[in-house]
């Protein structure tokens, strides 16, 4: 049987403006941890990490002929280009299951593969696009796409090493590589002064060395590093460049290094849109591989 209440009944109190404040000061305390993980980007999922993939900012933000100019073919259609570059590519899930033999027979030798973002997402076709051109006789490698106020380099470094971009020296794996572009979901700069953001990349690299053993190649245009870092000169002796520019040429170099590794020339390819070059023979990009 259901138990009956005995006894008088409760009286109501008036709520008085008094009451509305004691009450507010103590829900605030409940409130605060909750405000500060927004404030923060900690815990936060990307909203559309498909979207994201490597250079999916450059032309919005800077323009140029994402097809690239006259002289941004195949790098294997002149002898001269065969000898001094390597043909590559880079996907990501928006590319779904690639097909990696035709891409090798049509002379591509190197391919990237997104990994991750954040700390939460992981490439869904990462397995078919990684380990597809690992068995296509392409040597591969996988990025990550960095979110500077989601969470600290250290943290998205440890979850990119783990979550496919560790290396080994197999003669077939490049070094993890580092996203560094426009922030697809607000600022440029991710929220950050140029100091911070230097600290957060030199977190992130410092961290991945520690996990792989390797320096991380960094990706990222002359403009936004100007725009976000002040142009800093600190990572061009220990991290290869890889710079996208849709043009005729590579053009103008972020401050501290004296050479790209990689020119992401144009998003409109055939088969996979974005079309790399290495900048050197077969047998420098084997070398990277090898470490």
């Amino acid at each position: 049987m259901p138990l009956r209440s005995s006894g008088p009944a409760r009286r109501a109190f008036p709520v008085t403006a008094g009451t509305l404040i004691v009450l507010t000061a103590l829900a605030l305390p409940l409130a605060l941890p909750t405000a500060a993980v927004a404030a923060t980007g900690n815990g936060r999922e990307p909203a559309h990490p498909e979207q994201d993939w490597m250079g999916s900012t450059i032309a919005a933000h800077e323009g140029g002929d994402r097809a690239g100019g006259k002289d941004t073919d195949d790098p294997e259609t002149t002898e001269s280009n065969a000898v001094t570059s390597v043909n590559g590519v880079d996907v990501s899930s928006h590319n779904g299951n690639v097909g990696w033999p035709a891409l090798r027979q049509s002379g591509v030798r190197f391919a990237y593969v997104k990994a991750t973002e954040g700390t939460t997402y992981k490439n869904p076709y990462f397995t078919q696009q990684y380990k597809g051109s690992y068995d296509a006789g392409i040597i591969h490698g996988a990025y990550h796409f960095a979110l500077p106020d989601h969470s600290s380099g250290a943290s998205q470094a440890k979850y990119f090493a783990k979550e496919g971009g560790a290396w080994s020296k197999d003669g077939k794996t490049l070094p993890g590589a580092l996203d560094m572009e426009y922030n697809p979901y607000g600022s440029t700069c991710y929220g950050k002064s140029e100091s911070a953001m230097i600290d957060w990349i030199a977190d992130f690299l410092k961290t991945y060395r520690a996990e792989t053993k390797r320096d991380a190649v960094l990706y990222t245009s002359t403009n936004w590093w100007k725009q976000c870092t002040g142009n800093s000169t600190k990572f061009g002796k220990t991290n290869p460049l890889w710079v996208p520019r849709y043009g005729s040429s590579v053009g103008e170099l972020p401050a501290g290094w004296d050479f790209h590794t990689i020119w992401q020339y144009t998003s409109s390819g055939q088969t996979v849109g974005d079309r790399n070059r290495f900048n050197g023979s077969f047998s420098r990009l084997q070398a990277l591989a090898n470490g």
